[in-house]
Order: structure tokens, then C-alpha cells, then sequence
């Protein structure tokens, strides 16, 4: 782990250098401006760096939320800027690009600002233009009436997401009027600190429907038994490689594969009613033939954020066997979802800055 930290973290200074060093050639304007430009990107790495740090716990609440927004951003921000000057390199190379676009120029510095601009504002319209989708489950296994269920998954609390926003996730689950609420983990980003200090097990407590979960490789990170505590203070029912019948309809959870010892699929459902409808929560989708070999009816996970950006998304889609949205695999359905998805009615889209 510390070797990957170590690679990872001289990728991302190399990544800013060449960044900086780009600005500095293709800006047209004066040394103090080309300084201020340096002074961005060096600023954007060190907030970057503290966001990926325990400091931010130690800092006043609002410093850290800019801090930990400011250096997550920049990540996003970076990633493309480093694509677009590696695809200007190469068209200087093989005489595409003229040189001067890339040296005191007015126009290569507009092209540069319009093009990243107008992305990130594309990528910020495409997140918050969420969209209804409708899904009906039909089988043949007894319930005691039709059910309605809502996916949370993936909502990472914390710094970036703080409890306003998180009471509106609530208040568009409770017009839902859901019969039961799955929880497919990562509640917790990084850090139990802004949960407590906004108090959003609050939120969880205005839901007066049964809301059951399962861990996330987040819960883990943040620390298990902090973790742990949230989700007792919030009222949440956390299925951990155990299982529970609600409504007619047996759930399972399954611990995060973070935790090495957690059971398989087929240790957690010797001892349920096999003639039940089946839903398996397990936060990463891997392996979904176990699901299938072990009669699971559906399965709802999350994790995969589908890559987060393109073109991460095109190695998620790789790693998956189903990355994002709705998957059958012969009588076994999973269901790969951020944030909120309904079994009927599903609030649809992506994680924090999904998809651009």
C-alpha cells in the first residue's frame, strides 16, 4: 500500500509539473502572470495532497471543506488538462499543431481555457440534471404485497457532500413513500469527523421506514468501529455477512471484501428460506456468477462511481463484469447504482462528479 501511495503521489507531481510547465510556455502574458499560474497549480496539488491526509481533521470545518472540494477538483481539473497538452505535444511532434499555438498564444491559451471550461461546466450540468427511470421486478415467489424499495449507495458524506445536501437526498426519498431503504454502503467518504459535526445521523432518524445496509470499503477507511457507531446512532440495520426478512423479501449483506475474513455467498445463504425473493447487498460488484450459482434474485451494489470520469470509466467497464445501471445474468438481476435508485422508481445518476 505504501508503495502504491508513493508511485501514485510522484505520478500526480510529475502530472503537475508538466501542467505547470505547459502554462508557462503557452500563457501570452507577462512573467508575474506566468508565476500566479504556477502558484495555482502548486496550490491546487497541496490541497489536493491535505485532502488526501488526516490533517483535515485537525483544521476548522470550513477551511477543510474548501481544502478537501479545492483538492478534488483539481484532480478532475488535472486529468484533462494532461490529456489535452500530451494531444497537442504529439500534433507539434507530427507537425499537426504549429509550435507558436503552444508558446505566447492568445489563441492556444483560449482554446485551452474554453475547451476545460466548458467541460467542467458540462460535467457540472450533467450531475445535477438527475432523471426518474422506472423498473418493475416481477417473480414468482410468494410476497405479501407489491414492495417498493430505494437504493442508497455511494453517497461518501464528509467534506464535499455536508448535510444540506444530504437532507435533500432525504426529502426526495421520503416523497418516494418507499417501503423499505437498502443502503449499499459507502455512507462515510473518508473521515467520521463532518458526519458528527453536522450531526446527519439527524437526517437518517426523518425516515420512518426500515433502512438496512451493508459496509463499503469507505466504512473501513474512515475507521470500522467510528464507522460502526454512525450507523447505530442513525438507526440504520447493518447487515455485516447476515441477513434479515422484510416484507416478504429476505435481504442479505455482505461484509466489504476490505474485510478479508468475510463469508462467501454461499456460507450466507445455507441457513435462509430459499423459497423467499432474494435481494444480496454487497457494495462491490465482483464475482457476480456467485450471486447466480446461489439462487440470489437480485443483487444492489455500488463502488465502481462507473470510472468517475471518462476515460476511467472505460477501464471500470473492463474490470466488471457491469460497471453501471441494470445487468441480468441469466435469473440472476443486479442492479449498479450510485446514490439513489429505486426498485419501481428509480431517482437515477452518478456520484460526485460522475461522468463528465
Amino acid at each position: 500500500m505504501r508503495l502504491f501511495f508513493i508511485v501514485f503521489l510522484s505520478l500526480l507531481l510529475l502530472a503537475n509539473a508538466y501542467v505547470a510547465w505547459h502554462f508557462w510556455r503557452i500563457l501570452p502574458f507577462s512573467s508575474w502572470v506566468k508565476w500566479a499560474s504556477i502558484a495555482v497549480v502548486v496550490l491546487s496539488f497541496a490541497c489536493l495532497f491535505f485532502s488526501l491526509s488526516t490533517l483535515l481533521d485537525s483544521w476548522p470545518m470550513g477551511v477543510s471543506s474548501v481544502i478537501y472540494q479545492v483538492g478534488t477538483g483539481w484532480l478532475i481539473v488535472l486529468l484533462y488538462l494532461v490529456m489535452l497538452f500530451l494531444l497537442l505535444d504529439i500534433g507539434r511532434l507530427v507537425r499537426l499543431v504549429p509550435s507558436s499555438f503552444l508558446k505566447d498564444s492568445i489563441c492556444g491559451t483560449l482554446f485551452v481555457v474554453v475547451l476545460i471550461g466548458g467541460l467542467l461546466i458540462y460535467g457540472n450540468i450533467h450531475y445535477y440534471n438527475k432523471y426518474r427511470e422506472t423498473i418493475s421486478l416481477k417473480t414468482a415467489k410468494p410476497l405479501s404485497r407489491p414492495v417498493k424499495v430505494v437504493l442508497m449507495s455511494d453517497l461518501h458524506l464528509g467534506y464535499h457532500n455536508r448535510r444540506g445536501e444530504l437532507h435533500r437526498w432525504v426529502d426526495m426519498i421520503i416523497k418516494e413513500k418507499p417501503d423499505i431503504i437498502l443502503i449499499a454502503g459507502d455512507i462515510i467518504d473518508r473521515s467520521i469527523r463532518p458526519l458528527e459535526e453536522d450531526k446527519m445521523a439527524d437526517e437518517f432518524k426523518r425516515i420512518n421506514v426500515p433502512v438496512i445496509a451493508c459496509l463499503g470499503n469507505h466504512e473501513y477507511y474512515a475507521g470500522e468501529p467510528n464507522s460502526l457507531a454512525f450507523y447505530k446512532e442513525a438507526g440504520i440495520t447493518l447487515l455485516r455477512d447476515s441477513s434479515v426478512v422484510v416484507d416478504s423479501i429476505q435481504i442479505i449483506g455482505r461484509d466489504d471484501r476490505s474485510n478479508f475474513r468475510r463469508k462467501k455467498t454461499s456460507q450466507l445463504v445455507e441457513n435462509t428460506d430459499k423459497g423467499k425473493y432474494t435481494i444480496l447487498l454487497d457494495h462491490q460488484p465482483y464475482n457476480l456468477e456467485e450471486s447466480e450459482q446461489n439462487g440470489i434474485d437480485f443483487q444492489l451494489s455500488g463502488h465502481t462511481h462507473h470510472g468517475q470520469v471518462w476515460p476511467i470509466s472505460m477501464i471500470t467497464e473492463r474490470v466488471y463484469e457491469c460497471a453501471f445501471g441494470s445487468w441480468k445474468r441469466h435469473n440472476n438481476q443486479l442492479k449498479q447504482r450510485e446514490r439513489h435508485s429505486l426498485l419501481k422508481k428509480l431517482n437515477r445518476r452518478n456520484n460526485r462528479r460522475d461522468n463528465y
